[in-house]
């Protein structure tokens, strides 16, 4: 018996994942693509838990949402880190 992965033409596999974590930072695959967060453009990360890091959540095609770091951050921003330098803050 074959199971059908769509209900009524709603998509059920919006679903992004942490695939890999190193030193350096961690691999988000989402629709057949992975992309590498370094901690050095995503330092919001580099002190979080594994458990945190791996908590992420697909908000809509472009969004996704660290809800134990507070973090969002869509597509745009993942694939051109060299597009939003990040400022010093002035603390």
């Amino acid at each position: 018996m074959r199971q059908n992965s769509q209900i009524s033409g709603i998509n059920i596999l919006r679903k992004a994942e942490v695939v890999n974590l190193s030193s350096f930072g961690f691999w988000l695959y989402d629709d057949g693509k992975e992309f590498f967060l370094s901690f050095s453009q995503f330092p919001w990360f580099k002190k979080a838990t594994i458990e945190q890091i791996f908590h992420v959540v697909k908000e809509n095609n472009n969004h996704f949402h660290w809800p134990e770091l507070d973090i969002d951050l869509d597509l745009q921003r993942i694939q051109h880190p060299e597009q939003y330098p990040l400022r010093q803050s002035s603390v």
